[in-house]
């Protein structure tokens, strides 16, 4: 089990968390805050993506394309 050094202020604010009942042990609050790290990134890599395709998106409005042709990609794939 790795060793987790918390500032006198996080360390404060994960003691109030138990205290509250929210949270059992530290354990659950670093849990916790891994999980919200964890879908932080994500929302982070859905948005790229999203941003990624509005680009192309935007490129093929422009006419900004090439065609693709899975004969000149792949040929020996239609070789019979």
């Amino acid at each position: 089990m790795p060793n987790v050094y918390l500032t006198k202020q996080m360390q404060e604010y994960a003691e109030a968390q138990i205290r509250s009942g929210a949270y059992a042990n530290l354990s659950e609050v670093v849990r916790a805050g891994m999980r919200a790290i964890m879908e932080k990134d994500g929302a982070r890599a859905f948005y790229a993506l999203k941003a990624e395709l509005e680009a192309a998106a935007e490129e093929v409005e422009r006419g900004d394309y090439v065609e693709f042709d899975p004969r000149a990609f792949e040929p020996d794939a239609f070789r019979r």
